[in-house]
């Protein structure tokens, strides 16, 4: 793997840190409820699932 793609991989580590930080998540901490769950599950699974999605199409995409 280039060194690019792990640039890519590293920024969006630290772009989850600062999602998954407390004083970010604490937005998110409401009584709005999305299809019966709390904004706060939606916002972390949702966080979740897009980093998976990025990294994977980082990592397939740029593995030579």
């Amino acid at each position: 793997m280039k060194k690019r793609h792990e640039q890519k991989l590293i920024i969006l580590s630290v772009g989850l840190l600062i999602a998954f930080s407390i004083p970010i998540s604490l937005l998110f901490n409401s009584e709005t409820e999305v299809f019966g769950y709390p904004m706060i599950l939606v916002y972390f699974f949702s966080a979740w699932m897009i980093s998976i999605i990025i990294s994977f199409v980082i990592v397939k995409k740029y593995d030579e």
